[in-house]
């Protein structure tokens, strides 16, 4: 026989746990977002050096023509910002789906509601890189801005 108020008790930790799955979850979203962070830096980086190079070695006079290794970082550079772009899209909209089913299961008083999702900071980095990116593949395609060649 169970002791009185122990499916009180027991409802309040299965909450709590559900709680904390949701952090996890939560958590484990921003360490996705890290993830194509990660690669898609490594992309554009590349990508951007690739170009320099052979862009600096026409100019230097090393190399006549460098039209494929040019277009090559530009690939990279463009993969890279598509690639960051798909991330953030795929994780704002899990991340809403998330709070959705939070607040309902809140409202159903499966899970206490206290604790909120702040803004993630790996969101923030990542539209950074996006703006970077964009900044960067602009210079190349137009040689302007803060990263032209000349």
């Amino acid at each position: 026989m169970a002791e009185p108020g122990s499916e009180s008790i027991t409802t309040e930790l299965a909450a709590r746990r559900t709680g904390m799955a949701f952090q996890r979850t939560r958590l484990a979203a921003d360490r996705t977002l890290m993830a194509v962070i990660r690669t898609s830096l490594s992309l554009i980086g590349f990508g951007f050096t690739i170009y320099q190079v052979f862009r600096k070695l026409v100019e230097a006079g090393t190399l006549k023509r460098a039209e494929a290794p040019v277009h090559f970082g530009e690939a990279l550079v463009s993969l890279g910002i598509g690639m960051l772009v798909l991330g953030i899209a795929y994780h704002v909209a899990f991340m809403l789906g998330l709070r959705r089913l939070r607040a309902d299961m809140t409202l159903e008083g499966l899970v206490h509601g206290e604790s909120l999702f702040p803004v993630s900071l790996t969101l923030i980095v990542a539209l950074a890189l996006l703006a970077i990116g964009i900044l960067a593949i602009s210079s190349m395609a137009y040689d302007v801005g803060p990263f032209g060649l000349h």
